[in-house]
């Protein structure tokens, strides 16, 4: 490979490296379609806090989705004030489906994240087999102590009895009602049972003391913790700049991250330019940029004084570059 070659490969390297810097540099999105996103998410690499990275994908269509080991789901809405993230899952049973099951899969959870099953969920399993469920009503000693009868699955339970938005889908059909205390438990239901929803709580009005201050709502409800720190609180403080806390993707460490570049505390009355980190956003060499305008320089030099006289073989094995 002649040196004008080299060169050319060396050029390649350099704007591919400036793109990337580029794309990276850029402030972090606050909103997916209607959907706040706020930290401790985020939607853009190193952006919110880093154990809740990739957990949240927006799509081209401005749609939100929640990851899990279980699969994607749609996000319906986000909570920060009492955090948590209500999603739902298009497998489960709707009201459309009356009495005909679907396939569906066992909504799960990575226990090693910050993300738990709300226990405001209710979950209404149908058409279990009683050779390996107990389908039962529950006895009213039950609501006192609801540890002596987490075994059975409740047959008259209310939200058997009253289903949201379609009280009477179920005409030839079993239902009842069980709380799975972990996924392996809602998969081994899902074994014996045709299908399975699930149903949250939705508080109403100003009080929750009235009995009808809640009511159900077809969905799954994660609830989420907010892990705050010092540097995150200076960092969005406006007295301090108004950063947005981030990450560096390579240390995890914490950046605060400000319009003129990224501090490792908060922006105003900081020397920013002092404090540029690997990694704008993503973890590169700022400096890289000026290595490249000085690159793009020379080369223009370079390619007026030669002419290439052999083809270029960037990455491609020939018999003039090969190695053995």
């Amino acid at each position: 490979m002649d040196s004008f070659t080299s060169f050319l490969c060396l050029c390649s390297i350099i704007f591919q490296s400036i793109s990337l810097i580029e794309a990276q540099a850029s402030l972090c999105r606050t909103t997916c379609g209607d959907i706040p996103i706020n930290y401790p998410f985020g939607i853009d690499d190193g952006c919110g806090s880093p154990y809740y990275r990739h957990m949240l994908v927006c799509s081209d269509l401005g749609n939100l989705y929640l990851r899990t080991p279980s699969g994607r789901y749609p996000v319906h809405s986000i909570s920060y004030s009492n955090p948590h993230i209500l999603v739902t899952d298009p497998l489960m049973w709707n009201c459309r489906d009356g009495d005909h099951f679907r396939p569906t899969r066992p909504f799960s959870l990575d226990t090693s994240t910050p993300f738990t099953l709300s226990s405001q969920n209710d979950y209404l399993f149908f058409n279990c087999s009683e050779d390996y469920v107990i389908v039962e009503p529950k006895p009213i000693f039950c609501e006192r102590f609801p540890d002596r009868c987490d075994s059975s699955c409740d047959s008259a339970s209310y939200l058997c009895r009253h289903l949201p938005e379609c009280a009477d889908a179920l005409s030839a059909s079993s239902c009842c009602s069980y709380y799975p205390k972990a996924t392996e438990s809602l998969r081994l239901m899902l074994r014996y049972c045709a299908s399975y929803t699930s149903m949250y709580w939705k508080t109403v009005g100003s009080t929750t003391n009235s009995p009808y201050s809640q009511v159900p709502e077809y969905g799954i409800r994660v609830d989420f913790d907010v892990p705050v720190t010092t540097h995150c609180l200076q960092c969005q403080d406006p007295s301090k700049g108004s950063g947005t806390c981030g990450f560096d993707t390579q240390t995890h460490n914490f950046l605060c991250l400000c319009k003129e570049g990224n501090v490792t505390s908060y922006c105003k009355g900081h020397d920013i330019s002092r404090h540029k980190r690997a990694g704008v956003i993503a973890g590169t060499v700022t400096g890289i940029s000026a290595a490249g305008a000085i690159g793009i320089g020379i080369g223009i030099w370079v390619v007026k004084k030669v002419r290439a006289k052999a083809p270029v073989t960037c990455g491609v094995q020939s018999n003039e570059n090969r190695i053995f």
